[in-house]
């Protein structure tokens, strides 16, 4: 791998940083343990209402401030910028809200995506519109609202060809592209691989031509856009996937013998530090990773658009949920807990990809301490495997304590899974001082009765 891709693995992987940049996390942490005692004073947390959802304001304002820094740091002056969150990692209109107040925008993939956008204010200049399956009323919508569109395979474009002869639109338009360079620690998550479902595959046999002649046919494309994935890809691979669509945009504007490619959609994907409080890699590391590797990006000729979703929004939501019983097993500690895979999915089934810390609270709220015990959380599901941490070595959690999963501030406790019709939980957001506001209320059992089809109760019979 090298020196410089072993650092960055460990950055990605919470074992390193700069210490400047990426900081200790100090200040999230003690807001967080503030919150958590708050929540338990003020009732929303206790025997009535077993788990709930903590987002911190503050820090999502200081990392879209961050974010916005880095970058603002490395292109020419008045180059047009967006920021435009990925919806699917938190999609909360309270949130989208907040994230617009900072000057971030919106990346959606779906009419559901499209709609939260809507609701939170997100003009049509501020949202993107990325999905590997739009149908014809979804772009119909897109185009009619100026919202830009990403096309991702020739029949999508065939498509948006029939909707510009039928009338105009004011969307930038562009096409994405697969780089093909690889994957990295997560399969799942590597877009950029040769196989990836997502955009043109250049690398294909005649597709790199097919791309650059679409442009050369149609003088209103004028975006390109390429994401290499998400959590476990190094910098390194992310850097290069940009310069390759780089490329790609220089030789089409070269052929064409005009700027026609003006805007580069570079994606999102910088990954989290899941295994401490501090913030590594920063964006300010990865923006200066793409100056010295690709400096003709920002030097001016070409806007921007970033679609971060998970670096943005994990380390300022905590899942927090009592322990309902305390027992052992094979002498084994195990708490039985509110929160399992209807809101950790990838943890419960995907453990190794996707470990979460845990934080031990008292039952009045505050941060336990001890002597630490190897001990199992569990969560309310009726199967084995529904565990938020094995064999995890903290303070003894008892009946009444409270179990915090850390880091959950994207994909998940706004991404519900529906197993043995538990409810969603209540989401707040917080302030410094025990100030909270609702952002989702919990789910009823009313409502899940609705949902599962309770109106048509005669409906097979």
């Amino acid at each position: 791998m090298g020196a410089q891709g072993e650092a960055e693995e460990a950055a990605g992987s919470g074992m390193g940083g700069d210490g400047q940049e990426g900081g200790s996390g100090a200040g999230r942490a003690a807001r967080r343990d503030e919150a958590v005692r708050a929540a338990v004073e003020q009732g929303l947390l206790g025997p009535a209402s077993p788990i709930v959802g903590l987002l911190d304001v503050t820090g999502i304002r200081e990392s879209a401030a961050e974010l916005r820094a880095a970058f603002d740091a490395v292109v020419a002056p008045g180059t047009p910028v967006l920021h435009a969150f990925a919806v699917k990692a938190t999609p909360l209109v309270p949130v989208l809200r907040l994230l617009r107040e900072e000057g971030v925008g919106a990346e959606v993939a779906s009419p559901g995506e499209l709609a939260l956008a809507r609701a939170a204010g997100l003009p049509p200049a501020m949202t993107v519109l990325d999905s590997p399956a739009k149908t014809p009323a979804e772009l119909r919508e897109a185009l009619s609202l100026g919202i830009a569109v990403n096309a991702d395979n020739p029949q999508e474009l065939a498509r948006i060809d029939a909707l510009m002869l039928s009338g105009t639109s004011r969307s930038p338009l562009g096409i994405r592209v697969n780089p093909q360079v690889g994957g990295g620690s997560i399969e799942a998550l590597s877009t950029a691989t040769a196989t990836s479902k997502f955009g043109v595959a250049l690398r294909d046999e005649g597709a790199r031509e097919w791309v650059v002649r679409a442009y050369l046919d149609r003088p209103w494309l004028t975006r390109l856009h390429a994401h290499t994935g998400s959590q476990g890809i190094p910098l390194s691979l992310m850097v290069k996937g940009v310069a390759e669509t780089y490329g790609l945009a220089e030789e089409i504007n070269r052929r064409a013998g005009r700027h026609q490619v003006d805007t580069l959609d570079i994606g999102g994907g910088l990954p989290v530090n899941f295994a401490s409080d501090a913030t590594t890699p920063t964006y300010a590391q990865y923006a200066r990773m793409l100056a010295e590797a690709v400096p003709g990006l920002f030097d001016g000729r070409y806007g921007l658009v970033t679609e971060f979703g998970r670096s943005l929004l994990a380390k300022h939501g905590t899942v927090v949920a009592r322990v309902e019983y305390a027992k052992a097993s094979g002498g084994r500690a195990v708490a039985v807990t509110h929160a399992g895979v209807q809101v950790a999915a990838r943890t419960v089934y995907a453990p190794g990809s996707w470990p979460l810390r845990i934080a031990a609270y008292d039952a009045k709220g505050r941060v336990k301490d001890g002597p630490v015990v190897v001990q199992d959380v569990a969560g309310p599901a009726c199967f084995a495997g529904d565990l938020l941490a094995e064999g995890r070595s903290m303070p003894l959690l008892e009946q009444g304590d409270y179990a915090a999963a850390l880091d959950t501030g994207a994909y998940y406790f706004a991404h519900h899974y529906a197993y043995n019709s538990l409810v969603r939980p209540a989401v707040y957001g917080f302030w410094p001082e025990g100030r909270f506001a609702v952002v989702r209320r919990a789910q009823s059992v009313e409502e899940i009765v609705a949902e599962s089809g309770g109106a048509q109760v005669d409906a097979l019979t």
